[in-house]
């Protein structure tokens, strides 16, 4: 039989732990992390917040999107700033409201690929006009070379009614030529609406946007 203290005497000593070592890191090296982080953050939110829309104030009537203090003393620096790096000159106060859609009324993303009618009513204005901008924001080159209706020239039905036609491919009565691909925006601007910019203004007062199909 094993003698139990000569087996213990057999085993190999224990080794003892050896202490864990922390390094610290300098505070001037956290300091400088710090503050590149922070600027880091706030230019990349800064730079993500001028090109959109304005975070802010903004008034959404169906697919129709304004901000009515865009062009008023009171926009917030937001919207200064994009309007700064836009180049845009929006319409002051009391000269009107200018609304963009990109999207349906389904609110699937407007596609140049797709064929839409737009109608058959509009707000109540001296005058507007419906634009179509491509996807960078800019007028589109198209064969037909026509990118806006005002409401003194679309035809009209007997109720005082219109439909615009946006396609690629030629359409009867009012059409726009749509841009050989991708997305694209419509502008509608109210110049002298009745009231305060946006007061009485309501989803149903707008001209529908319809999808008819895609891939014509």
């Amino acid at each position: 039989m094993t003698n139990a203290p000569a087996a213990a005497s057999m085993r190999a000593p224990s080794t003892p732990l050896s202490p864990v070592t922390v390094r610290r890191v300098p505070t001037a090296i956290l300091i400088v992390y710090a503050l590149l982080l922070a600027l880091g953050l706030g230019l990349g939110s800064a730079y993500w917040a001028i090109n959109g829309d304005p975070p802010f104030g903004s008034l959404r009537l169906g697919p129709w999107q304004a901000w009515p203090k865009l062009g008023s003393p009171g926009a917030d620096p937001y919207m200064r700033a994009i309007l700064a790096r836009r180049g845009d000159v929006p319409l002051a106060t009391g000269e009107g409201l200018g609304f963009t859609a990109r999207t349906d009324s389904d609110s699937q993303p407007l596609d140049s690929a797709c064929t839409y009618t737009i109608g058959a009513i509009a707000p109540t204005a001296r005058l507007w006009t419906l634009t179509l901008y491509d996807g960078d924001g800019r007028l589109p080159i198209t064969e037909l070379g026509r990118r806006n209706f005002t409401s003194v020239e679309v035809l009209r039905d007997s109720q005082d009614r219109f439909t615009i036609a946006l396609s690629r491919i030629l359409q009867p009565g009012n059409w726009l030529q749509l841009p050989a691909s991708g997305p694209f925006t419509v502008s509608l601007r109210l110049y002298d609406p009745p009231g305060a910019a946006g007061a009485n203004l309501e989803e149903a007062d707008f001209p529908v946007i319809k999808r008819l199909g895609c891939g014509a």
